[in-house]
């Protein structure tokens, strides 16, 4: 309840609404609203609705809520983690869900405290699993450090990014998922890419792309962003032969919907990828044809979200370049 109240305040007041004029726009009681927002009483189903329509978050606002019965279960699990189940787990994979949506629309130190929170209730609740649903349960817990480390990093929080991103790693690895291994070092190329170590870059994208159980749509994006960081060090010959493994995976990636850890990873997403290696390799007017055509294919609740920054920055200094 807390955590939703929060979510939705900040929600609010990026969209420009006061609380009593979001009551009136939603034809609410200012007081329910008022107690809602201030953590004080559960929301109604219908209210989060409302108030989801009401500041655009696309149904993300909602499904952070969990409904009353799996409130309680959740709960319950939590209160005793060795009794885990795999409804319990779901709810919890399906809130982090509505956390990543709200990502794509929120800035993401509005996102951070309340994701921080549930960050470690599901670590305290995997330390105590036990049982079938335990393996399941890691993996969702790799997710949400991956997904708390990712916001870090979109706050230049570096060292907070890092260390939450490596031990995002070690759970994956528990958990035998290498899609989410192979995305936490992925946002650890991000890192470096961001401090301006093209080292960071090639290393991290590489051993991204190399990670066993990495989906194919994740290996072209880390093969680009690798030949990024090498084209940014002077090997260009290396950075072409990185090229070409990404364009061989293009029909194989195609033929397959994207990880739904990774749900982006759209063959437009990775005209962005295909931009930012050609800037690195000095081809501007490519560079300017792929990020120009990945920012327009993004769907339309994406394109504002505050990790495009980094690619319209781009596109602008490849026009500069032309």
């Amino acid at each position: 309840m807390r955590d939703f109240a929060e979510l939705a305040r900040r929600a609010l007041t990026d969209s420009g609404y006061s609380m009593k004029a979001a009551a009136r726009a939603m034809n609410y009681d200012p007081a329910y609203l008022s107690r809602v927002l201030n953590g004080k009483q559960q929301p109604s189903r219908s209210l989060a609705s409302a108030m989801d329509t009401l500041v655009g978050a696309d149904g993300a606002l909602v499904d952070a809520l969990l409904a009353e019965d799996d409130a309680a279960r959740v709960a319950r699990t939590a209160a005793e983690p060795s009794r885990l189940d795999g409804r319990t787990v779901e709810s919890l994979a399906g809130v982090l869900a509505a956390y990543r949506r709200l990502d794509d629309s929120t800035p993401p130190e509005h996102v951070v405290p309340a994701a921080l929170r549930q960050t470690r209730d599901v670590l305290r609740m995997l330390r105590g699993a036990r049982g079938p649903y335990r393996d399941r349960l890691a993996e969702v817990a790799s997710e949400w450090v991956q997904f708390s480390g990712w916001l870090f990093a979109q706050l230049r929080r570096d060292g907070e990014a890092v260390r939450l991103l490596n031990d995002a790693v070690e759970l994956a690895d528990e958990a035998r998922n290498g899609t989410l291994a192979a995305q936490a070092l992925n946002f650890k190329g991000y890192v470096s890419r961001r401090q301006g170590r093209p080292q960071g870059v090639a290393r991290w994208f590489a051993a991204a792309a190399g990670t066993p159980g990495a989906h194919p749509a994740q290996r072209i994006g880390d093969y680009l962003q690798a030949a990024g960081g090498l084209a940014d060090m002077g090997a260009h010959t290396p950075a072409l032969h990185m090229v070409e493994r990404a364009e061989k995976l293009t029909d194989e990636a195609a033929a397959l919907p994207p990880p739904a850890t990774a749900y982006w990873l759209t063959p437009d997403f990775n005209r962005l990828n295909m931009g930012i290696c050609l800037l690195s390799l000095h081809r501007y007017s490519d560079a300017a044809g792929h990020l120009e055509a990945g920012l327009a294919g993004l769907p339309e609740e994406l394109r504002d979200a505050p990790w495009t920054w980094e690619h319209k920055a781009a596109l602008r200094k490849a026009v500069e370049g032309m």
